[in-house]
């Protein structure tokens, strides 16, 4: 079982930065993926930024540019910094993780519950 643990999130300015964090804990043996999704209202969930147990990254077409995905194997923890904030990047994001627990050859994935991200004047 893994639990993942959003912060960061709350109310920015346009063209302010805000650096989301998100932790996992639980019976790990590998962390092979973790990564940002996002909803807004009346839209469905879309990727923000992946990144691999090798340090590949991936990131949606949107945020290309200002946002910056990051992990910290020590602390199972992954980040997302985003800078030059728009108000279209307004939504709850969510955190994953592909995870292998101990005595698996299988790996699931898990979501945080979600941390709100607004960007207004």
């Amino acid at each position: 079982q893994v639990q993942l643990v959003e912060s960061g999130g709350g109310l920015v300015q346009p063209g302010g930065s805000l650096r989301l964090s998100c932790a996992a804990s639980g019976s790990i043996f590998n962390i092979n993926a973790m990564g940002w999704y996002r909803q807004a209202p009346g839209k469905e969930r879309e990727l923000v930024a992946t990144i691999t147990s090798g340090g590949s990254t991936n990131y949606a077409d949107s945020v290309k540019g200002r946002g910056t995905i990051s992990r910290d194997n020590a602390k199972n923890t992954v980040y997302l910094q985003m800078n030059s904030l728009k108000p279209e990047d307004t939504a709850v994001y969510y955190c994953n993780a592909v995870v292998t627990l101990y005595y698996s050859d299988t790996s699931r994935r898990y979501w945080g519950q979600g941390t709100q991200v607004t960007v207004s004047s």
